[in-house]
């Protein structure tokens, strides 16, 4: 399989998604228009930096763990191979200058950036507009490019959840991360073999946010109406989906009519019927969350095959093989720092693309209704 999968293949497999794309474009204007706004440069900019710092990144992890190979299957390599000059002897100091290694290049890149600044600020007008007009509103009225991904998530959630609590939640487990980790290694070198988990989490975050970002500055149109990048924007364009709560698209379904459970729609006592339906959903989307987590956790991809049968024993070791090195680290990781992984990432990670899912699908609104507030 690595035969076939290697770089040249994404590369291929992006220029023909891109190709495809282009030849749907309905108005390049548009398109022209949209990237060319001063706000919106540099989200283009994200767009092609993200990926190359990325790429650079995975390549020299990808080195540092031949490098971690090697050593580990003979570990002199350290002291010989791996040095410029002579081993490492007793007495020399392990530790290396700031003067003038780091500072060299801080200076460089601050240099870099400084000229970039000043190109930036001599072409580009600064993204001013005219005082605030109430009979004159902006359509559509977009925020600066950096609070997009709130304004984009208001579709999806409560404004008090979209705008207090789901901010509060990322700054606090970002925050809280670094304590709940419990693996030693990868500290100052890239590697993906040792963190292999932990950037997967941190990406799958990061992709979600850049996605917000993205949806809101190309897709969103007048009356935060979707269209596709390229789409031409039709400011008289009226919507008709009909959103739907999950108690109300179960009544409606087949299935809960055989079930006969359309007394969910009844509300006694301020809707009870409806708050424990929601509950008992939410409470089961925590738990296959948690489990879904904690099978990242502990599988080896590598190991993964196809079952030659359906016994129970062969389907479990076929499907959830376990890797030593990720089951050591679980095993450093105490219960708090277990549950507290466990929320954030699935009240946050697992969620939020879930329920953007739900609602652009399904036009799914409130998968929990209550009379205090809505999910």
């Amino acid at each position: 399989m690595r035969r076939f999968v290697n770089k040249w293949t994404i590369l291929g497999v992006c220029l023909v998604i891109v190709a495809l794309w282009a030849i749907n474009v309905q108005d390049w204007h548009q398109l022209w228009v949209i990237s060319s706004t001063p706000d919106n440069i540099p989200i283009v900019a994200m767009l092609a930096l993200v990926p190359f710092f990325t790429w650079m990144g995975i390549r020299q992890a990808v080195a540092n763990d031949r490098l971690i190979e090697q050593l580990e299957a003979d570990p002199k390599l350290s002291k010989t191979h791996h040095r410029k000059v002579e081993p490492w002897r007793p007495g020399w100091a392990r530790e290396i200058h700031v003067w003038p290694y780091l500072v060299r290049i801080e200076f460089l890149a601050t240099v870099i950036v400084t000229v970039v600044l000043f190109i930036w600020s001599i072409t580009l007008n600064a993204p001013l507009e005219e005082p605030a007009n109430p009979n004159l509103t902006m359509n559509p009225s977009k925020a600066p490019w950096y609070f997009l991904g709130l304004q984009e998530m208001l579709v999806y959630f409560d404004p008090w959840i979209a705008g207090v609590v789901m901010p509060s939640l990322i700054m606090v487990g970002l925050m809280a991360f670094p304590y709940v980790d419990s693996n030693p290694l990868g500290n100052g070198y890239y590697t993906l073999r040792q963190r292999r988990f932990a950037l997967w989490m941190f990406g799958a975050g990061f992709v979600q946010w850049i996605v917000l970002i993205v949806i809101g500055t190309f897709i969103r149109g007048p009356g935060w109406i979707w269209f596709w990048p390229g789409q031409t924007w039709d400011h008289n364009a009226v919507v008709f989906d009909k959103n739907i709560d999950l108690h109300d698209m179960v009544i409606a379904s087949s299935m809960g009519s055989t079930l006969g459970l359309g007394f969910l729609g009844n509300e006694p006592y301020y809707g009870i019927y409806k708050f424990i339906f929601g509950l008992i959903v939410v409470t089961g989307f925590f738990i296959v969350g948690a489990l879904f987590f904690h099978w990242l956790m502990t599988v080896d991809f590598k190991k993964m095959r196809m079952p030659r049968s359906l016994r129970p024993r062969e389907l479990h070791s076929a499907l959830f093989p376990k890797s030593e090195f990720e089951q050591k680290i679980l095993q450093r990781t105490s219960l708090l720092q277990y549950l507290t992984f466990q929320f954030f990432a699935v009240s946050v990670l697992l969620a939020l693309p879930v329920k953007l899912v739900l609602r652009l699908a399904f036009t799914i609104k409130y998968v929990w209704v209550t009379p205090w507030f809505n999910i």
